[in-house]
């Protein structure tokens, strides 16, 4: 069973990879890399300063900053674990890919898909109540996660298990945040220096 979920996923990798259009590697390319999206990170970090009293908008930043180190963490021990090869190394399906960027670690499960999805959940619920377009937000983690085929580094299947992943991180560490330290609307604010 599972050597047919492997082959249909380096199938559908390889059908998502090659369709693939030359013109637009330089967008993919650039969706890819996490220096791109700094000014994403910076706008999250404003609106908690806009949402919440200062202490309460410093400890949403640190606690947004653990979620995404945890998250991090635990992918990097599942990647060493698993030890599953990047398709673009896969010597089989040389020729048949298309591999706009080299990457070094392993491929199971997506680090880019697992941290941007957890951050971006983790944000999201902190400011859902005051900023109703912040789901916009997902659209960061589906295009740079998704570039992660397309540059032909990640398997579909890495990339699934990472936005899980990260989501599911983000809602538990979300919850235990908030069970100690309560973020309300700005009417609402708790106030942390009592």
């Amino acid at each position: 069973m599972l050597e047919r979920l492997t082959k249909w996923d380096v199938e559908l990798f390889v059908y998502l990879n090659n369709l693939g259009i030359e013109q637009y590697d330089a967008f993919w390319i650039f969706v890819t890399q996490i220096k791109h999206w700094v000014p994403l990170y910076i706008l999250f970090f404003v609106l908690f300063y806009v949402s919440f009293k200062a202490k309460n908008a410093l400890f949403a930043s640190f606690a947004t900053i653990l979620t995404f180190l945890i998250t991090f963490g635990f992918t990097r021990l599942v990647k060493n674990g698993v030890a599953r090869i990047r398709p673009s190394f896969d010597e089989k399906l040389a020729g048949t890919i298309r591999v706009l960027q080299e990457s070094s670690h392993f491929s199971f499960f997506s680090g880019h898909a697992a941290s941007s999805f957890a951050v971006t959940t983790f944000v999201v619920l902190l400011l859902r109540r005051d900023f109703k377009w912040i789901y916009l937000a997902y659209v960061w983690p589906i295009l740079f996660a998704t570039s992660r085929i397309y540059v032909g580094v990640h398997y579909p299947s890495d990339v699934l298990v990472g936005a899980l992943v990260g989501t599911l991180f983000a809602v538990v560490l979300y919850k235990l945040f908030n069970k100690h330290v309560p973020l309300k609307k700005p009417k609402d604010r708790v106030d942390l220096s009592a």
